[in-house]
């Protein structure tokens, strides 16, 4: 019998580091042969329009993002505001849902799959479609399980203060039995609006619970214990995991490296280049932003380092230490544009990869040839990133101060010096569990296996079968 061709409608939060891996996503259901339209802010669509590598397959539609007062006019995505203005943000997501339906209605998709936009579910049976509504994460699962479960929901008679989220109860298998997470970062990111009427804990929580199955971008090598305990918490939903959707390597016109790059990094040795990248959502304060500059002048090494200017500063440069720039000359480059992390990381002149611990940053960084320094922004992060510390052994975490939060030039060159020097004993631990861990998650067939593997549980999904 012929297997069922899905017709997918992808509704993404409204981030660059969500529309990326959607799109990778998308990529790999067009070379099943399944149709997907992915709906995108005009913005994002020019940017990503030369990465949909199956146009015939894969549609780019692009929806209008209203205007939300304080929001300034031309704000589409999270990149284009502070990240305190995001619950608004998330107002005008949720005003997309008049031109969802109609998308809907029109396309007749027989797959919807989305993730900030939990009213997905009700719109898909308020229309009438008897399309399959899938939550699909891009952040891991042991944060998903340590944060997004009714387990962790508070009291409704009870307000929130800080002593109650002091203390995040790991899942069962994690690293350590408890771990201290800041409260007011806690409470800021799961219990306080994120958009109109709904918290951020409860935008999330009720996308899963209304789904008919929950997908995570992950792999059972790395997070199946994670994975089982999500299932448990929203009563055996089916947990289906699309591996690692990352782009395929050698593919023409992607993994070009730009001649640029290729020229600078070129002057350097083999595996001396430390290469840093914080994402599309991270912005710095200066104080904070120019001591990690000085830690990796510390360090005497060449480096490239992707941030986004300092609040503050329309560029990187007009936030640069006094005298920086003339003192590391040109062993190193601080950009604020978009680099090419992917290529840049398969670069034979880069050793060591700091990075905040996203989701897709750190996938690559596993599927590279280099150390790992990592130094996490977020409580999603921080918890994703003891993972590969403490429990796998296949990177360092860079210390921070008394109050969990500041990072010294000092700290940040002692990492960086631990995982580069050769004679350093974590050195040769972290290189040796990282390779055993790179290779395994590298095997051939067996990332392709995962996808294949998840469009089949999609297609049993759609037919109502069981998955």
């Amino acid at each position: 019998m012929k297997e069922k061709q899905l017709k997918v409608l992808i509704h993404p939060w409204l981030a660059m580091g969500h529309f990326i891996p959607y799109l990778h996503l998308a990529n790999k259901f067009a070379e099943r042969g399944h149709i997907v339209t992915l709906l995108l802010p005009n913005k994002a669509k020019f940017f990503l329009q030369s990465k949909n590598f199956h146009p015939s397959f894969i549609t780019l539609h692009t929806i209008t993002i209203p205007q939300v007062h304080p929001l300034p006019s031309d704000t589409e995505t999270a990149s284009d505001i502070p990240f305190h203005l995001q619950t608004h943000l998330a107002t005008a997501l949720d005003l997309t849902r008049v031109e969802f339906e109609s998308i809907l209605v029109r396309l007749q998709p027989n797959l919807v799959i989305y993730d900030f936009t939990y009213w997905v579910p009700e719109a898909v049976v308020a229309s009438g479609s008897q399309a399959k509504c899938v939550a699909y994460s891009i952040v891991s699962a042991v944060a998903m399980a340590f944060t997004m479960v009714p387990s962790r929901d508070p009291p409704k008679d009870k307000v929130v203060f800080e002593e109650d989220a002091c203390v995040a109860i790991a899942p069962p298998g994690y690293p350590s039995s408890t771990v201290i997470i800041d409260p007011k970062t806690m409470i800021r990111s799961l219990y306080v609006p994120f958009g109109e009427g709904v918290t951020f804990y409860e935008r999330i929580t009720t996308s899963l619970r209304r789904s008919d199955a929950i997908a995570i971008k992950t792999c059972r090598e790395i997070e199946g214990k994670y994975c089982d305990y999500l299932s448990k918490q929203f009563n055996n939903k089916p947990i289906l995991l699309s591996g690692l959707d990352l782009p395929e390597p050698n593919r023409p016109n992607e993994t070009i490296l730009e001649a640029h790059w290729t020229d600078w990094l070129s002057q350097f040795s083999p595996r001396s280049v430390v290469f840093c990248v914080f994402g599309s959502q991270v912005i710095l304060d200066v104080a904070q932003f120019q001591e990690l500059l000085l830690g990796f002048e510390m360090t005497n090494l060449p480096f490239l380092a992707a941030f986004k200017p300092p609040t503050g500063y329309a560029t990187v440069e007009e936030a640069f230490p006094d005298g920086f720039a003339k003192r590391v000359g040109d062993r190193g480059v601080v950009t604020g544009a978009w680099v090419q992390q992917q290529q840049i990381l398969a670069h034979p002149s880069v050793g060591c990869f700091v990075s905040h611990c996203g989701s897709g940053s750190i996938w690559e960084g596993m599927l590279s040839k280099n150390q790992i320094v990592l130094m996490p922004q977020l409580h999603e992060q921080v918890l994703f990133t003891k993972i590969f510390t403490t429990e796998l052994k296949v990177a360092v975490e860079v210390d921070r101060g008394e109050d969990g939060i500041w990072v010294s030039r000092e700290s940040l060159c002692k990492a960086i010096k631990s995982v580069m020097d050769e004679s350093c004993e974590i050195s040769g631990l972290i290189k040796k569990n990282h390779e055993i861990c790179r290779q395994k998650l590298g095997q051939p067939g067996l990332m392709s296996g995962y996808f294949d593997k998840f469009v089949k549980d999609l297609q049993a999904l759609v037919s109502n079968h069981v998955v």
